[in-house]
């Protein structure tokens, strides 16, 4: 959430930031608006305050004169006066919630360095590693692999839960929770502390992290008098980890990995990637958050990129690094990288981790702050957040770029401790 002070200061550059962003100028006209309305107001309630200051002074001087009728009077003005400052208390009040409420739509500011544009298209590459196979046969894509080996079947989940869900069987659910393991053991490695967070969360959670309140089609919702909501993924429930609290610059920066089932809706993405695993309802993904001071978020955000491309560097899996356009990042983002692993079948890169620096911006949306040592004024954090990976789209890529000839899929080195020391799948 942006701060309500500097939006007030910055109008025309926060104007600007959100016209990057693609996003309506109107909620910044209608702040404007609500600006004046409020200053207006306690000004008001200032003169007023005024008047009954001098009121009671003039009140104090006519009873020691001992004209108390005249006193009397006036004390009934100042009665009409205290109601009216009152009343614009209230509006003042009423006027700042509706601002909050007003910037609590509003995205976060993009990074300097971010790239400026309406959507991917200018989106940039910064950086690429491996080479893409050359197969010596016609690839198929993972769908046919799967189904083709008994590790995949779309149809019968069709047939229990509907569209955008999978099963997977035998080798094929073995290499996911293969895929998990070595992740979760990866990151470890990498200095992160595993946790286990809850898969259902309150709103005041989605707040937080910027999935309410424009996103709320994206979710799953209960529909008990709780209202919980199953997480579109981790990291709602870990940044969340330290809501409202206040921590000791000498605790941060703190690094979690943790492994769930995440769900989404898919609003908006109506006949996009309907075939296969590529976008589905329900899927598995290893996250990385970190929790750090203003000085070292751009310095983490990096390092925490690194570390999920070094998980597809231990797999082998081609992929390039492209810097997100200022339309084409994420809500609490201010600056996001996405990696983006070959797939064989498409002859492209597709997303498999976006990692995304929000700054302050969540922070601020659930009051984590931090104190410096020797005192000072309290600070917000800065929260990040990534992919460690997609699990389901790494299933994919091993699969499609591990295919054999006949069909088979050789199973990467590092993954066959964690399936037993199977080497291939094979029917």
């Amino acid at each position: 959430m942006l701060d309500l002070g500097f939006v007030r200061e910055n109008l025309d550059a926060v104007r600007k930031a959100m016209a990057d962003r693609s996003f309506p100028a109107d909620a910044l006209d209608r702040f404007a608006e609500m600006d004046a309305d409020r200053r207006r107001i306690i000004g008001e309630a200032d003169a007023i305050n005024q008047q009954r200051n001098s009121a009671s002074k003039e009140i104090g001087a006519l009873i020691q004169a001992g004209k108390s009728d005249a006193a009397d009077a006036i004390k009934a003005e100042v009665v009409g006066l205290k109601d009216k400052q009152s009343e614009l208390e209230k509006k003042r009040d009423d006027a700042d919630a509706a601002m909050q409420e007003l910037l609590a739509g509003l995205p976060n500011i993009p990074a300097p360095d971010a790239p400026v544009g309406p959507d991917e298209s200018a989106n940039k590459e910064v950086g690429r590693w491996g080479e893409p196979r050359e197969f010596d046969f016609e690839p198929k894509d993972h769908v046919d692999l799967g189904t083709d080996l008994g590790i995949l079947d779309l149809e019968r989940a069709g047939k229990i839960s509907g569209s955008r869900f999978a099963i997977l069987n035998g080798a094929g659910a073995r290499l996911e929770r293969a895929l998990v393991n070595f992740m979760l053991d990866a990151q470890r490695e990498a200095g992160y502390t595993e946790t286990l967070p809850p898969f259902l969360v309150n709103r005041n959670s989605l707040f937080g992290t910027g999935q309410l309140p424009k996103f709320a089609e994206d979710l799953f919702f209960t529909t008990d008098e709780r209202g919980l909501a199953l997480i579109p993924t981790a990291e709602v429930p870990v940044t969340n980890y330290f809501a409202g609290e206040m921590l000791d610059v000498a605790d941060l920066p703190k690094h979690f990995v943790a492994y769930t089932p995440c769900f989404r809706s898919e609003a908006g993405s109506y006949g996009r990637d309907t075939r296969g695993l590529i976008r589905q309802h329900q899927f598995e993904k290893v996250e990385l958050v970190k929790i750090t001071t203003p000085e070292t978020s751009e310095e983490e955000h990096e390092k925490l990129t690194a570390d999920a491309q070094r998980i597809l560097q231990l797999l082998g899996l081609p992929y390039r690094t492209m810097m997100l356009s200022t339309g084409d990042m994420g809500f609490s983002a201010k600056k996001t990288y996405d990696i983006e692993v070959w797939l064989p079948s498409q002859q492209t890169y597709r997303e498999i981790s976006s990692c995304s620096n929000c700054g302050d911006f969540q922070a601020r949306r659930m009051n984590t702050r931090f104190r410096r040592s020797g005192g000072g004024k309290p600070e917000f954090v800065h929260t990040l957040n990534g992919s460690g990976l997609a699990v389901g789209r790494t299933w994919i890529a091993v699969t499609e770029n591990y295919q054999q000839p006949d069909g088979s899929i050789a199973i990467p080195e590092i993954l066959q401790q964690y399936m037993g020391g199977l080497e291939v799948i094979t029917l």
